[in-house]
């Protein structure tokens, strides 16, 4: 047997052809991006890396290799004893590392040598990101879009969830980023992924939709918290028909309160993020809102901050950004609540998508594995 080298390009149109998908770098490269479904195998983990980089830079480059060798041939059993002693002969893998292939290399010629086929990617990682970047626009321009828009706190995020449960194709760009997509929409404890792996989730996702069917997506900016949006997504939903979600005042405020719960449970993460708006608000403005939510008025601020704030931006964005806002299909919610939402959903997929099955498999873009 031999191993079978393939592009990128290919690795990329038959990555569901493979029993796994195994990136050989260290932990840490991986956490930046890898291959969708990819495990982590490092030939060499980071402290390891580190150190004999180090040695090939400090001592000599043979002394590095020898020891960098010994190193990789003891991870490379613990993962085959760890992972494969039950594997059958047919277990078909894809592996890659960084670029040059000495990290899946070895790997793959020991897996080779075993008797599993394996392929691996010609130019590693790099490769692969070039190769997503070619072919985003066109994923995001053989579909068509419903954008799902409203101001704050309507419930366009509730209403995707909805039409998630009833089988639609729903891509939640704000779940993908971590983030509300506002200057206060920072998650607590969650950190956003790397521009590259909102790249690749976006991709992913674009990828395994259905381009007969609709997919849902919300009316975002450019960016969403960090991250930037693929330009040619943004393209192709801006002019896109739009759907306008309207909810009643007092609706918004009790939706945004539970959404944002960790600003009721901690007023002083919420001031923090409120000093954010000191420049296009004023300090004086901000400095008042602080001392509402420190004796516990946090309910009024909501509403200056939407009146003053949020609504104000998001009519003139959509103005000028959306192409179609103007003949939006108006979306009246009675209410913040699932059921209400729920039924939402049913008439919009019964108007734009009548051949989904209700109840089917979700197609929703929202995991965000190991960001």
């Amino acid at each position: 047997m031999s191993v079978q080298i393939i592009s990128a390009t290919q690795a990329v149109a038959q990555l569901s052809g493979f029993s796994a998908v195994i990136d050989a770098r260290s932990e840490s490269e991986f956490a930046l991006d890898h291959l969708p479904g990819a495990v982590n195998w490092p030939t060499l983990n980071d402290e390891q890396r580190q150190r004999i980089g180090t040695l090939y830079v400090q001592v000599h480059p043979f002394e590095a290799k020898k020891r960098g060798a010994a190193i990789a041939a003891r991870n490379i059993a613990a993962h085959i004893e760890r992972e494969l002693l039950d594997a059958p002969k047919s277990w078909q893998p894809l592996l890659y590392c960084w670029r040059g292939g000495k990290r899946s290399g070895s790997l793959a010629l020991v897996l080779d040598q075993i008797g599993f086929r394996v392929s691996l990617i010609e130019g590693g990682y790099k490769a692969y990101r070039a190769a997503v970047l070619a072919d985003l626009p066109l994923q995001a321009g053989r579909h068509h879009y419903q954008v799902v828009c409203g101001p704050t706190g309507s419930g366009k995020t509730r209403l995707l969830g909805a039409l998630e449960r009833a089988g639609a194709q729903v891509l939640d760009l704000e779940a993908l980023a971590c983030h509300r997509a506002s200057v206060l929409g920072a998650l607590p404890d969650q950190p956003q992924p790397t521009q590259k792996r909102f790249d690749t989730l976006v991709w992913d996702a674009l990828r395994r939709f259905d381009a007969a069917r609709p997919v849902f997506i919300e009316s975002e900016s450019k960016k969403v918290g960090n991250l930037t949006v693929p330009a040619d997504l943004i393209a192709a939903m801006r002019t896109s028909p739009c759907l306008d979600l309207q909810l009643a005042l007092r609706e918004r405020v009790a939706l945004l309160l539970e959404d944002y719960d960790c600003f009721v449970q901690d007023p002083a993460l919420f001031c923090e993020r409120l000093d954010a708006l000191k420049e296009l608000r004023s300090k004086t403005v901000v400095e008042a809102w602080k001392a509402q939510v420190h004796t516990g008025q946090i309910e009024p601020v909501v509403r200056e901050l939407l009146a003053l704030h949020y609504d104000p931006g998001y009519a003139d964005s959509m103005q000028r950004n959306f192409a179609r806002y103007a003949q939006a299909k108006p979306l009246l919610a009675a209410d913040r609540h699932s059921a209400s939402l729920a039924r939402l959903a049913c008439e919009l997929m019964a108007e734009f998508d009548p051949r989904a099955a209700t109840g089917a498999a979700p197609a929703r873009a929202t995991d965000n594995p190991s960001p």
